[in-house]
């Protein structure tokens, strides 16, 4: 290991002349070393994200490791605007870290989230010095699971993040009237303590108050609905192609943006890129093995990955065959196309391609009695009703999210929600074998409201021996209907990989809310206005309702 040394606040000028600052890690001997960027706003010596980017040790590994404050944020200067600026300053600093003294002219770039995207619009740009990226729990389309979600919008990362991304831009604006900042702040900050109880309940949703009363940036939806062509600044979505890097794709079943990282590595693998997908039982911002309420094994963490060894190590690895081809350390095993962890047997499985080749799409059938079946019903089974009020929409249960702190992700027990009257609950016999899914998930309702525009949420649960049924998947779609018509709702779960133990049933939740993770239609489409809206789902031979499942056949499980 080699020693590091530290330079703080390193200046470097974008085009338009505005300096952003960067700490850079380099190793005390002589180089040239390949060169790690991590561009972000939440503070470049931001304690928790300092441990998972880990500039020290990957410095003492032999990378000189740039992390540097976006435009607006923290030590470097210009106005903070999320999105906005991160394709041109990304190129810029990618070209300005790659001349940096002892510098080997390679870049690569690394991180999660918002780090994820400023990778992908810095690679849009095409650097000639960027050789290659690895973003982790990152999107593809800002409207699949950043801004919105099939319609709705997401209201339950979107308030607590521009929240708290306000804080800095608080202390900037009044940094010369130590009275006034902390009275901004003392606003704020009530504020983001009261969003579960209140600020998540304030009107209209869509122009939120809250962003206006502190005159904050807000994540992007309202502005993206103002101007839809500002969302090409964070859309990776369509122009993935576009990129002709090696890229290393990380997420987790139960990350806010699991859609997105299996969209991109799809993309440049059909690209013909050279490209690796790991995809763990994980959250956001949980990797440790355990999440909600179930214990996945310490092997599925991010410290051990199936005994391959650390995520850090694994990446860093990847990274230096393609930023140090000639000073690569002693050989390691290749990385599959594709590592998913299978949860319910809880193993890591090495696959050739995603999605997989071999899945079956296989309908279960909504049927009479809460029942679901694999058989289609007869005619006369009629269907079943539900009263949705806005006024008292469904709390969110765990899922695929990043919320405030009092809706954590994961699979969680969800007997309080089935117990609602406004939600319907379809479920299957016992399974006389395990039944594996693996891949994208959609339900197809045929239903009818008395509203003019509603939601259609549906989420799938395992029931277990016990009766504990858990959820594993969910989805929404934003429906704009005429009043009594039956129509098809095609609600997208987003993909999973689980298998459903023998003994255990296969349940289908579907209602209308799922807030504050969503924001509730209020059914009037006026966005202050709310009514109940009178909800029917169909399920007889002429108006089916289904949820299709990626069924991997029992003698393909375990081919890659």
């Amino acid at each position: 290991m080699l020693d590091v040394t530290i330079e703080h606040d390193v200046p470097a000028t974008m085009r338009d002349g505005v300096v952003l600052r960067a700490d850079v890690y380099r190793p005390s001997a002589e180089g040239p070393w390949p060169v790690l960027l991590a561009r972000l706003p939440y503070g470049k010596n931001q304690s928790l994200l300092a441990a998972v980017m880990d500039p020290v040790g990957k410095a003492r590994r032999g990378f000189i490791v740039v992390v540097q404050d976006t435009r607006g944020r923290f030590a470097s200067d210009g106005e903070w605007e999320p999105w906005t600026h991160e394709t041109d300053d990304g190129y810029d600093t990618v070209r300005w870290a790659a001349a940096l003294p002892g510098s080997n002219g390679s870049v690569g770039m690394y991180g999660p989230s918002y780090l994820g995207n400023t990778q992908w619009m810095a690679a849009l740009a095409k650097p000639p010095e960027l050789k290659a990226i690895s973003p982790m729990v990152t999107w593809a389309e800002p409207d699949d699971g950043l801004f919105a979600r099939g319609g709705a919008q997401e209201l339950g990362i979107t308030v607590p993040w521009s929240l708290m991304q306000g804080i800095d831009t608080l202390l900037r604006r009044h940094a010369d009237d130590p009275m006034a900042q902390g009275q901004a702040l003392m606003a704020l900050v009530g504020d983001t303590d009261a969003v579960a109880n209140s600020t998540y309940w304030e009107l209209p949703a869509g122009r939120h108050p809250v962003f206006e009363r502190h005159g904050i940036p807000e994540l992007g939806f309202e502005r993206s609905r103002r101007e839809p062509e500002w969302s090409a600044n964070c859309r990776v979505a369509g122009r993935q192609a576009e990129v002709d890097l090696p890229s290393l794709h990380s997420g987790g079943w139960y990350d806010i943006f699991c859609q997105g990282t299996l969209d991109n590595y799809t993309a440049m693998h059909a690209a013909g890129r050279t490209a690796n997908l790991i995809m763990g039982p994980w959250s956001h911002t949980g990797t440790l093995g355990y999440l909600g309420d179930v214990n996945f094994g310490l092997a599925a963490s991010t410290e051990l990955l199936g005994f391959r060894g650390r995520f850090a190590d694994v990446e860093l690895r990847w990274l230096r065959q393609w930023l140090a081809p000639d000073d690569a350390e002693s050989p390691q095993p290749e990385l599959p196309p594709v590592l998913l962890f299978v949860m319910g047997i809880n193993q890591w499985r090495e696959e050739q391609e995603w999605p997989l080749a071999r899945a079956v799409d296989t309908g279960l059938f909504l049927r009479a009695g809460n029942h679901l079946a694999f058989e289609a019903p007869d005619a006369g089974e009629g269907t079943d009703a539900f009263v949705y009020d806005p006024a008292d929409p469904v709390p969110t249960t765990g899922g695929a999210l990043l919320m405030s702190n009092e809706f954590p992700a994961g699979p969680f027990d969800q007997a309080e929600v089935e117990a609602r009257p406004d939600v319907l609950a379809y479920t299957s016999d016992p399974l006389a074998e395990d039944l594996e899914v693996t891949g994208r998930v959609r339900a197809h309702l045929t239903a009818a409201t008395d509203a003019p525009t509603t939601d259609w949420v549906v989420r799938l649960c395992d029931v277990d021996t016990q009766g504990v049924s858990r959820n594993i998947a969910d989805g929404i779609v934003r429906a704009v209907a005429t009043p009594g018509e039956f129509t098809e709702q095609v609600v997208d779960l987003w993909s999973t990989s689980y298998v459903f133990r023998a003994g255990h049933r296969i349940r289908v939740q579907v209602t209308s809310s799922n807030f504050p993770r969503w924001d509730r239609n209020l059914n009037t489409g006026d966005g202050l206005r709310s009514q109940a809206a009178h909800q029917e789902i169909a399920h007889d031979a002429a108006r089916l309702s289904r949820i299709v499942l990626p069924v991997i056949p029992a003698s393909a499980e375990g081919q890659a």
